[in-house]
Parts: C-alpha cells; structure tokens; sequence
C-alpha cells in the first residue's frame, strides 16, 4: 500500500516563486503590517540580493529538474531597476513555459506593456478591497484604490492575463467579498479569494479570523450562482468556479481549511538568495552562498535536486492555533507569495 505521507514528499518541482526585492511602495496589513515595517524598517541592502545573471542560472537549473513556471514576487518586484531585462532572460531558457508578475499594480501603467514585449504573460494584484476607506485601513498608508485600479487596466491593455488576490480576514474586510467579486465579474477579470495565513510572525494571525472556503463559496451563492469546476493542472492550489450564465471565472485558496500539501509542487527563493520548500518554513538553505561558491552549475542542480527530495513540508496539514502561536516563520516581505 502507498505511504500517504511519503507521497507527499515524491512530488516533482514544477513550479519557482522568487522574490527579487524585499522593499515595498506600500505596506499592507497582511504582510507588511505598518506597525512593524515602519519608514524605519531596515530592509535589505541591495548588494544582498541575487543578481540578474544569477537569478537566471539558477532558474536554468530548475528547468533541468523540470520547473516550468516561475513568478517574480517582493515586496513590489517593479521596485527592481530594469526588470523587464531578467524577463527577457528567463523568456529564453528551454523549459520555462509560463512567467508571472505578483504585484500591487501601482507601476503597471508605467512597465506593462515593456512587461509583456519582454515575455511576461500574466500579472497576479495583490488588492484586498474594493471600497476607498477599508481599502486605505488596510495599506496603512491612506493610498487609494484608483492608481491600483489603473495598474490592472494598464496590464489589460498590455494583453497581460489578470488575477486578482484577496486575502480576506474576518472582521477586516469580510464586507468586501461581494462588491469585489461584483466588480470583478463585470470586468471579466478572474478574482481568487485567499483564506487569511498565518504567514511570517508579525500579521497578527488568529484561526478565528479566517473566513473559510465554504463560507466564501456559501456568500458567493446568494448573491450569484457559481459552479465548481475541473483542475486545470496537477498542482493547481485555487478552487475555481464559474459564475452561471457568464464565463467569469473566480477562485478561493484555502490552505488552513483545505489544505492541498498532498499536491503542492513549488519552491520559493528569498530576496537574500535562500532556497524554500514551503510557504510556512522555519528556515531556508543559503543558495546564493552555494551558488557562488559551486564548481559548476551542475553542482547547483544537483544540490536544489536533493534539497527538494529530502523536503518533510506538510505544515498546512498540521497547523494548529498553538503551532502557528508559537512556530518562527520567514517574513511574506521576504519570501514572496
């Protein structure tokens, strides 16, 4: 008989999130709570992150192993100077079939359709309200919602694909599930609710916070009809749906209620260049200090091959309000999403 448990460990690596940047234009409440990473904060110095050329090898290594996805994460990865140029080099590498931007949209009007002549395809926005005044409570900095608004219809007019995110925490923003999915539905723009994660140590996460996939789902059905439907592709962590009657599409993740460890096939790397096997880990392997130091990029690959193979990932499937009160975990700033 298969070993549940063990299965969980012999998924192949498909997918590589990196974070190029730690810095944001903004701090939302989710993973740069303002009351933490203040004007003061100390980020990162620049000479701490990968380099360009390195981020590039290293996703070449990955390709070996049969990564075919890769998203550029932060912080806010248009704050790194001349990004369109890694694009363009990720864009060449044999194996490498999707590249995706996580964003705050803010600087889309400016880089989108530079973005999409480089070989982006898709932009996911980070925006967890619709309405001005819940919207500013939770950036933390009073920005509105029409440069935000701007940005993704900047990336539309680009031909980027456009998701949408919404972490949604009871209590906080909860009342904005129906007027973002209202809005978002009109615009044919898919939007992917995301249950409220205990990511990081600093966004104040409670289990009685998190409003659940079957209570999103419950909401989204008096008000529209939807209906589940098929995975796209092994791996896929959104539940998706499809409005009645319409081919609007929206989608809720759902790690604490419904956790999808069993499948998860992706890998993070820091802006400090530290190699992650999940979202919720303790600690990473320093990658950027390997890398340097490596005879060959062979060696490189072969050390991210065993690091992925050796993984005993499950914390989704594990958590517990005790665990996460008392579990270290790196910073969403750092990590990306």
């Amino acid at each position: 008989m298969a070993d549940p448990i063990r299965d969980v460990f012999s998924r192949p690596l498909k997918d590589i999130r990196i974070s190029v940047t730690d810095q944001c234009n903004f701090r939302c409440s989710y993973c740069m709570p303002a009351e933490i990473f203040g004007p003061d904060f100390a980020f990162l110095p620049k000479e701490a992150y990968l380099s360009f050329d390195e981020i590039h090898q290293l996703v070449g290594s990955m390709a070996e192993l049969g990564v075919e996805k890769v998203r550029l994460t932060g912080g806010e990865p248009l704050l790194r100077k001349d990004l369109h140029l890694l694009i363009e080099k990720l864009y060449e590498i044999d194996g490498i079939k999707d590249i995706a931007l996580t964003t705050n949209a803010m600087m889309l009007p400016k880089y989108a359709e530079k973005l999409k002549a480089a070989g982006l395809q898709r932009v996911n926005v980070s925006m967890d309200a619709i309405d001005e005044d819940v919207f500013k409570k939770m950036n933390g900095r009073s920005v509105s919602t029409k440069p935000v608004l701007k940005g993704i219809d900047a990336a539309v007019n680009a031909g980027l694909e456009v998701k949408i995110n919404m972490v949604v925490q009871k209590g906080v923003n909860d009342d904005q599930i129906i007027p973002m999915a209202s809005y978002f539905k009109e615009r044919n723009i898919t939007l992917r609710f995301i249950e409220f994660m205990d990511v990081g140590s600093t966004n104040g996460w409670k289990l009685s916070s998190v409003v659940t996939k079957k209570e999103i789902v419950s909401l989204l059905n008096e008000k529209f009809e939807v209906y589940p439907l098929e995975e796209a592709y092994y791996g896929e962590v959104a539940s998706r749906y499809r409005y009645a009657g319409t081919s609007s599409e929206v989608g809720v993740i759902s790690s604490v209620s419904d956790s999808f460890c069993s499948t998860c096939t992706r890998a993070r790397i820091s802006a400090d260049g530290r190699f992650y096997t999940c979202l919720f880990a303790t600690e990473g392997f320093d990658l950027k200090t390997f890398m340097r130091n490596a005879s060959s990029l062979e060696e490189v690959t072969k050390e991210i091959s065993i690091l992925w193979n050796k993984r005993k990932d499950r914390y989704s499937d594990e958590r517990t309000e005790e665990t996460a009160k008392n579990r270290k975990k790196i910073e969403m700033s750092y990590i990306g999403g």
